[in-house]
């Protein structure tokens, strides 16, 4: 049982170990799980020869049953990245728990310290929750990409948001996010909840600007906030742990401390001047290549981006564009979301 359970651990932990290391790319993830691995090591350290003398795998009565399904087909078990986390998560605190009650026996007490296995157990809870945030929000955050249309309610001059919505989801859009500055926030939440449906419906992130509660009651895919906004650890406490939180920043340092406090893209402006902010400081485009050196998050370029310009903005590395009068403040929506796209596909520079 001693070495069954070791053995479990320890493959357990080493596949999240990797996830975190190679597929989130998180160094400090990956130091506390080799921790909590290394230390397992080393307190049965002593009975590894008579561990090994022990095993019997050949004959060992649950072998068949871990290894097939039914009629002889190997078992299908995950569906997604968390899953397998999770999985393997539940695998390791089960082992350590068995490995707990163990070391209280009269007879394994003076080979084995229990609080050790306790100890490690109680940090998993922790580790599992901590790697599954970043497997399933590191998912989301590769969908930062393309046009990001900032839906402001000030600029939508009395037409529909719903309707507008629709056209820029139907011209190409990959993200929306729902602003509203000066508006009632129960009205808010009424819209935000048709176009949540509607974004889940057509597979686009539904992004709620400042208002975290707003966030949380819609299930919003994430919530996007500034420097003056509430800080980034708090917001990350309160939220769910697979939904995403962007920054504006205008500095590479800025950009560096959001992505250190947990932030999952960083929205980088004003790139060019802008109607929409007259007071923004205006940073250009080669912010975007500086900070594609980096911070290892998407880099979504905001500001004065428009049909003229946005092939530049491409051009410097940005993982996505955010507009909000290059679309709104056009006649024709459809039209004006599909030529952005058509541009940031081809890369063209002008007219």
């Amino acid at each position: 049982m001693i070495d069954a359970n070791l053995n479990r651990c320890s493959e357990g932990l080493r596949v999240l170990e990797d996830v975190a290391r190679f597929v989130v790319n998180d160094p400090e993830l990956t130091e506390r799980l080799r921790a909590v691995r290394h230390g397992l090591v080393e307190a049965s350290q002593h009975l590894v020869t008579e561990l090994l003398s022990a095993r019997a795998a050949d004959s060992d009565v649950g072998r068949a049953t871990s290894v097939w399904g039914r009629g002889g087909e190997t078992k299908e078990w995950f569906s997604s990245l968390s899953q397998m986390v999770i999985a393997n998560a539940k695998r390791v605190e089960e082992s350590l728990r068995v490995m707990e009650e163990l070391a209280r026996l009269p007879e394994l007490g003076s080979k084995l310290d229990s609080t050790v296995f306790a100890q490690a157990r109680f940090s998993l809870y922790t580790l599992e929750r901590d790697l599954v945030s970043r497997v399933s929000r590191s998912a989301k955050s590769k969908r930062i990409c393309g046009l990001y249309v900032i839906l402001d309610r000030q600029f939508l001059s009395g037409r529909d948001e719903m309707d507008v919505a629709r056209q820029v989801i139907a011209g190409g859009a990959k993200v929306i996010q729902l602003r509203d500055k000066e508006g009632n926030r129960r009205h808010l939440l009424s819209a935000g909840k048709r176009l949540k449906e509607l974004c889940a419906q057509n597979g686009v992130l539904f992004i709620i600007n400042d208002y975290l509660d707003l966030a949380i009651a819609l299930d919003a895919d994430g919530i996007h906030v500034g420097q003056e906004d509430l800080p980034l650890p708090t917001v990350r406490k309160q939220l769910p742990i697979d939904k995403l939180i962007g920054c504006s920043v205008n500095t590479v340092p800025q950009a560096l401390k959001a992505q250190e406090e947990g932030a999952d893209y960083i929205a980088v402006g004003s790139i060019f001047p802008t109607e929409t902010k007259k007071a923004a400081t205006v940073v250009g485009v080669d912010i975007i290549r500086e900070l594609k050196q980096k911070v290892s998050v998407p880099v979504v370029a905001i500001g004065g981006i428009n049909s003229s310009n946005i092939g530049d903005v491409i051009a410097a590395g940005a993982d996505a564009v955010a507009v909000i009068s290059g679309i709104l403040s056009q006649e024709d929506v459809l039209h004006a979301t599909e030529a952005l796209v058509a541009k940031m596909s081809s890369g063209d520079k002008g007219d």
